[in-house]
């Protein structure tokens, strides 16, 4: 997945997030989580995910 790929979801996510809709921005960053499971944990853009998605619990 390209960085710009990333960066859009990521703020899809927040979009729902910050919109409202908690639980579908859950799930745009469960989705994206999950694509990224394997990826280099140091990766900002996958950092910002996670401390987006914990805002969330």
């Amino acid at each position: 997945m390209q960085r710009r790929t990333a960066s859009a979801q990521t703020r899809r996510s927040l979009g729902r997030a910050l919109s409202g809709d908690k639980s579908g921005a859950r799930k745009q960053y469960q989705d994206f989580l999950a694509l990224w499971q394997r990826a280099d944990p140091n990766i900002p853009v996958l950092q910002q995910a996670k401390s987006e998605y914990a805002k969330l619990q």
